[in-house]
């Protein structure tokens, strides 16, 4: 059997830079980790996520450092044995005893090198020299050439993750170290050097297939490979000449696994033996939990252009998603406790797919594990965004290499339906101005995309689909962001105009949009000291990483909402502002769901604590935006739209069982006067159906639009609808009373309204950084009672609970102005 070792305690740090006198000359590392972190533990820097201390620590990405740890050994010349480094970031040289034993430019793959003939019987020392990325990206535009990047830094010239060298949502901390374990292994005969496992459905029955290569040492012994799943054994033998094996088990009728919505993630625990055959020694092992789905992707012609629609199980699905980005700037500290958490508030915000983004890496296994556990689908980029990449050598054998690990290492979980190639590239060659850069004849990209990565992923994953980009419409001859095609970006909202336009587009799928805001404010405080705290202060304005975006968000509040003049309101407003314009998105794109086959947010989780487009800040609390998308995303959606010059209440349903139910609404004014209604007796929308019901004339013609309201009723659903803006809108001073009750865990905190409330949101960590609160932009009519639940230590009484601080509402924004 392989003897493994780990090698994660007892580093040591150094810096190689002897300019730096005042660092000390070696402190304690730790590892998995980086040289930021170990700064950090050691008071050798400033926590660089607090006020604007990022900027103290830029030279540490363009410093050499040297990671040292000694360790005993026992050479045993019959065994191999190896080094085995999981991930080193990113250029390094690897010594044992002093001599040199490997080099490494790839962030995104493991490395294995053999030491047999080097370990020495007692002491021995590794050595991991790591090269500045900012200097090697010097060395490589000189021998590659120019290429373009929408963001500082050399990312699209070396295997690193991109948004190190910073984002529009990122800082740049430039970052080196072991971010993966290292370890010793040792073994002999045999073991297994590559193991492909997939799972899918033949019939009604599961069908796994095995591929396994083996790595030998010595005499090339037979060997026989065991496979068991679901109380189903197979054996398959291994000729002393052979090398590799592949073979396929079947599983009658398995359960089926199913993304979280729609049902159940049983998942089946897999194990390959490797056995001697002479002797029946355990030589290797591989064990994996597989689920069983059915899964293709769409693209067929058709009569709005070309489909792009996830089919899972045979059901076409309508995704529900966001896009995911590194959870921390120093990968290394995100625990799989921590992985599991934010899987768990996507999949309470009604999130069933993360599109796992290029500009950062493959995460570790742990986050596809709890994916597979929670029934959340996975969009996997490879790792290319916003930039051309050269296509020529040692690059394009770094990118194969990792293809090949990654590819293999995922390809087991069933939360996992899709490869794409890149981030934005083909559309950035497109239509950013990169054909005049780009030299005739230079690569930028574009064989990998259509080339490289398709070749692998259909002599790897043939049973899972591949897409070349986001966004791609299918084919080089259509315009890579069409609305009638592939997967599609909306970037002119936000950037250059308002929300309402989402409305312009029906895309058949969109897999990037989104809105800015601050974090929550528990956590701007925590971050930022400045004195006073405005949107302009060094320490917000520092945390605000997009071009023009406190302008942009003060710009998408015109029309809407009065501009605000304290920090408080400012604040409030634009997380007010973000939550409405991505559920006016998503609900426009579901409404439509006979075309439009995904909303996938940009975007869910952030990397440290900024003002950006996330609906859970930095430190894992919820803004507005989280509410709003689990709304938005509830799989029975009510919500009224514009349709045939008038409106249009819409039912959407993506649950297993049909919707019926009574409809009904009325026109009213804001004091709760009845001005028309009606009552439908049943409206049936089936599953997986958007069921269109006009509304009466009597509804959608206002007398006194400044003063009215729509409500439409299906069963616990609600939707409004505003005949103007809440700028031009009559809402009043709120009036409301106020009940605190200690509950289990914490307080229900009812509110009854007095007058009409618009949006009214209950800010949890203004009473405790802790606390959470169950619902936010409750919309209450005259009478109306809703009940927060605040999950809290923190004692609170109702004189706690402050109109404008804590209770804040469209009403008292619009009431100020």
């Amino acid at each position: 059997m392989i003897e493994k070792t780990a090698l994660n305690s007892g580093w040591m740090l150094s810096c190689n830079d002897t300019a730096r006198p005042s660092l000390p000359s070696a402190i304690p590392a730790t590892v998995p980790g980086c040289v930021h972190l170990d700064l950090l533990a050691n008071r050798q820097i400033p926590d660089p996520y607090i006020d604007v201390n990022e900027i103290t620590n830029d030279w540490i990405g363009r410093t050499d450092w040297t990671y040292r740890c000694s360790f005993e050994a026992v050479p045993d010349d019959g065994r191999v044995q190896e080094f085995v480094f999981d991930g080193l970031d990113t250029i390094a040289i690897i010594t044992l005893n002093g001599e040199e034993i490997g080099r490494t430019f790839n962030m995104h793959r493991t490395y294995r090198f053999d030491v047999s003939g080097l370990l020495r019987a007692g002491a021995n020392e590794l050595a991991v020299i790591f090269h500045s990325a900012y200097a090697y990206g010097a060395e490589m535009e000189k021998y590659y050439g120019y290429r373009p990047n929408n963001y500082p830094g050399p990312g699209n010239l070396m295997r690193k993750m991109a948004c190190n060298f910073g984002w529009d949502w990122g800082p740049t901390l430039v970052t080196a170290g072991l971010w993966k374990p290292v370890r010793l292994e040792s073994w002999d005969r045999a073991r297994l050097a590559e193991t492909r496992v997939s799972a899918t459905l033949a019939g009604g029955d599961g069908l796994v297939t095995v591929h396994a290569r083996l790595a030998r040492h010595g005499d090339r012994t037979p060997c026989r490979l065991v496979a068991e799943i679901g109380g189903v054994t197979t054996t398959v033998a291994i000729g002393g000449d052979e090398d590799e094996v592949a073979f396929e088990l079947a599983l009658p009728s398995p359960q089926l696994w199913w993304p979280h919505h729609l049902g159940a993630q049983p998942l089946y625990p897999m194990t390959l033996r490797l056995i001697d055959e002479a002797s029946g020694d355990l030589l290797d092992s591989f064990k994996r939990e597989l689920g069983f789905r059915s899964l293709r992707l769409d693209t067929s012609p058709d009569a709005h252009g070309s489909a792009f629609t996830f089919i899972i199980n045979d059901v076409p699905l309508f995704i529900c998603g966001a896009n995911w980005i590194p959870d921390d700037c120093f990968p290394s500290r995100v625990t799989a406790e921590r992985y599991a958490a934010r899987i768990e508030e996507a999949k309470n915000a009604n999130i069933h797919m993360l599109r796992v983004w290029g500009g950062g890496i493959f995460e570790r296994d742990e986050f596809y594990e709890a994916c597979d556990r929670a029934g959340m689908l996975v969009w996997q980029d490879f790792l290319f965004a916003c930039a051309a990449y050269p296509e020529e050598e040692p690059l394009r054998s770094e990118v194969e290499a990792e293809v090949r690990d990654n590819v293999v290492g995922l390809m087991p979980h069933a939360s996992l339906v899709l490869w794409n190639g890149n981030n934005e590239n083909i559309w950035g060659f497109d239509e950013w101005g990169w054909r005049p850069i780009i030299k005739a004849g230079e690569s930028w990209g574009l064989g990998y995309y259509l080339d490289l990565l398709p070749q692998l992923c259909a002599e790897l994953d043939p049973d899972r689909p591949y897409y070349p980009g986001s966004p791609y419409s299918g084919s080089m001859e259509i315009e890579p962001n069409a609305d009638a095609h592939g997967c599609k970006h909306i970037w002119d909202v936000w950037n250059d105009v308002g929300y309402e336009v989402y409305r312009n587009y029906i895309p058949r799928f969109c897999s990037e949009f989104g809105w800015q805001a601050p974090a929550a404010w528990a956590t701007i405080t925590e971050s930022v000291h400045d004195a006073p705290l405005t949107p302009q202060s060094n320490g917000v304005f520092h945390h605000q990483k997009a071009t023009q975006g406190n302008d942009k968000l003060i710009r998408g509040l015109s029309g809407h909402l009065p501009e605000p003049q304290t920090m408080d309101d400012w604040h409030f407003a634009t997380q007010l502002n973000q939550a409405r314009a991505i559920r006016f998105g998503v609900e426009h794109m579901r409404s439509h769901r006979d075309i439009c086959k995904g909303a996938v947010v940009w975007q869910f989780n952030d990397c440290w604590p900024v003002t950006s487009w996330a609906a859970l800040d930095s430190a894992g609390r919820r803004k507005p935006l989280w509410y709003a998308l689990k709304a938005a995303y509830d799989p029975r959606l009510l919500t009224i739209q514009p349709r045939n010059g008038g409106l249009a209440a819409v039912a959407v349903n993506e649950r297993t069982l049909f919707w019926r139910a009574k409809i009904s609404g009325r026109r009213m004014k804001l004091d709760g006067t009845m001005l028309a209604e009606f009552e439908f007796w049943r409206l049936l929308c089936d599953r997986f159906e958007a069921k269109e019901f006009p509304l009466p004339e009597d509804i959608v013609n206002p007398d006194l639009p400044r003063d009215e309201v729509i409500v439409v009723q299906m069963l616990d659903r609600r939707a409004f609808h505003y005949f103007v803006e809440d700028i031009e809108l009559n809402l009043p001073a709120p009036r409301l009373m106020i009940d605190v009750t200690e509950i289990d865990g914490g307080y229900a905190v009812e509110v009854t309204a007095q007058n009409f409330l618009k949006e009214l949101c209950l800010m949890a960590d203004r009473l405790d950084p802790d606390a959470v609160v169950d619902s936010m932009l409750v919309t209450l009519l005259p009478g109306d009672s809703h009940v927060f639940e605040i999950k809290t230590t923190k004692a609170i009484v109702v004189q706690d609970i402050t109109i404008g601080t804590v209770l804040r509402s469209a009403n008292d924004l619009v009431a100020k102005h």
